[in-house]
């Protein structure tokens, strides 16, 4: 433990990151449009680059633009305990999804530094490159590509809506790291706002996460022919159009036949060629997915939407191609990281509830290979994705105090 149980973190110096985070790359009023591999996401993780330095960190950048700034520990060849999330946002995105997190990583490195405690273990802050796959699909692209599940050069050879390369955004920006991908972890903390009701419908301070819901998510590409809406016979076309349109609203009645026992099914994108007028389609991409509190079930969701996508496909005479497939979430986090921040919640004396993660985060993927625990700090009304997204700097006292006391536990092991 850090010098002294009731060390706090300073709140208004983590306010004034976010501030200040909030003034790069802004989007609709009050929100955020800071796409991942754009300008606007250079500018932002110079600022924290910068930031990290003036702390006293060592800065590297992995091959897939991951950003890792190390406080060094008293037996630094020991493996570190990394705090993280992402700095990327929804091009209708909020002020501190994802960004919360990686500055209470910097706000405990700094409450560190006024303490003059040096821990055993190193402290690792990281930013996640293209967390929320925004523009380059799937999500959570980095720390997939940390624990392996990605190939190096199929990251680098996504290609987003405007054409863009990843790898090519990376070297544009200026952060093509050489670091190489992945390293041993001791543990992983991740907090973030709880992009649900719950917390602030209860009056809690903060949420233990004590699970995902198990998730799966599906690209689908449907090809078909172009021709004029006119004169072409309806037995005659091929409009992949009408076969993403279709799919997507199976999927969506998937999420209503198992929304009693709080399953969800979400149609989130339809893009296709030539999409104009007078002309049917030739392509169209979706993609889409499913999540239950019962893993079990959500397989079945999973199956199930595998179908719908063959039959939307055969009723509109096109063809069907699965280019990508997901999974996260389930009983992944490790149980004396969990433990620890309960006792933190409890001895501080902080309102606080066990909860499930609903949404996806890099701590899903990290948990496949490393220890790893959530915290969630509430947000009003749960509403996220969204330019509207509200907290006040007390949401997060109790969330960034807990974290500041676990992690140096953790780090001094």
């Amino acid at each position: 433990m850090i010098p002294s149980a009731d060390a706090r973190v300073d709140l208004n110096r983590f306010w004034t990151t976010i501030e200040r985070s909030a003034e790069i790359g802004a989007g609709r009023p009050g929100g955020l449009a800071r796409l991942a591999l754009s300008d606007s996401d250079r500018e932002m993780r110079d600022q924290f680059v910068d930031w990290c330095r003036e702390a006293g960190l060592t800065v590297t950048v992995d091959r897939v633009g991951s950003v890792f700034a190390r406080r060094a520990g008293r037996d630094d060849g020991l493996a570190p305990v990394m705090i993280g999330s992402h700095l990327d946002t929804q091009i209708n995105g909020g002020r501190f999804d994802g960004i919360a997190g990686v500055l209470a990583g910097l706000e405990v490195v700094h409450t560190l530094n006024d303490s003059g405690h040096i821990t055993r273990r190193p402290i690792v802050v990281a930013n996640w490159t293209n967390e929320e796959g925004a523009r380059f699909s799937p999500p959570m692209i980095a720390s997939g590509a940390y624990v392996g599940r990605y190939p190096l050069e199929w990251c680098h050879d996504l290609i987003g809506d405007d054409g863009a390369r990843f790898g090519d955004e990376l070297e544009r920006i200026g952060y093509a790291g050489n670091a190489p991908l992945g390293g041993e972890i001791d543990a992983y903390f991740e907090l973030h706002i709880e992009q649900g009701p719950i917390l602030h419908a209860e009056g809690r301070e903060v949420g233990v996460v004590t699970t995902g819901y198990p998730s799966h998510g599906i690209r689908v590409r449907f090809g078909g022919e172009t021709a004029h809406t006119g004169p072409t016979p309806m037995d005659m076309r091929h409009n992949a159009l009408i076969a993403g349109a279709r799919f997507l609203t199976a999927v969506d009645d998937i999420g209503w036949e198992f929304a009693v026992l709080d399953g969800k099914a979400t149609g989130s994108r339809l893009a296709a060629w030539p999409n104009m007028p007078s002309i049917l389609s030739e392509t169209a991409e979706c993609v889409a997915d499913v999540r239950h509190p019962d893993r079990v079930t959500a397989r079945v969701m999973a199956e199930k939407m595998r179908r719908a996508a063959r039959e939307a496909a055969a009723r509109a005479g096109c063809t069907m191609t699965i280019e990508d497939e997901w999974s996260f979430g389930g009983d992944i986090f490790d149980r004396d990281l969990v433990d620890l921040i309960r006792a933190e919640a409890i001895r501080q004396g902080h309102d606080w509830r066990d909860i499930a993660s609903q949404a996806g985060h890099d701590a899903y993927h990290i948990a496949t290979r490393y220890p790893t625990a959530m915290i969630f700090t509430p947000c009003k009304d749960g509403i996220t994705h969204n330019n509207m997204e509200y907290c006040e700097p007390g949401d997060f006292q109790a969330g960034l105090n807990i974290l500041l006391h676990a992690v140096g536990q953790r780090a001094d092991r």
